[in-house]
């Protein structure tokens, strides 16, 4: 039973188990693949580039502007600087198996 089964989280070391299990690698080649993946994918988004994984999902970076807000607590009208954020895009497939995994789970009742 892997980690995801008992909270509903899938965690990098369940990723990594996988990859050893599916793929043949011992679990410092499992573990190295992944740490390898994941860098390459943060290395590009530090370097400003998206990054779109075909039939997963896009990460991408957009430029947010500066803009005034309020203080909830005390009213006072602050100023939020111009900053880079990353989105999360997933693609038709992924939503499509998502929606229907979520579907098989409602049909059970």
């Amino acid at each position: 039973m892997n980690k995801a089964d008992l909270n509903g989280t899938l965690v990098k070391a369940d990723i990594i188990d996988q990859v050893y299990e599916k793929v043949g690698f011992t679990r410092q080649e499992a573990a190295q693949a992944v740490e390898i993946l994941f860098d390459e994918i943060k290395s590009e988004l530090a370097s400003g580039n998206n990054v779109r994984i075909s039939r997963f999902a896009s990460f991408i970076l957009r430029e947010k502007r500066a803009r005034n807000a309020r203080n909830p607590k005390t009213g006072e009208t602050i100023r939020i600087r111009p900053r880079t954020v990353l989105t999360f895009k997933p693609s038709k497939q992924l939503l499509d198996s998502t929606n229907q995994s979520h579907s098989d789970d409602n049909s059970d009742s």
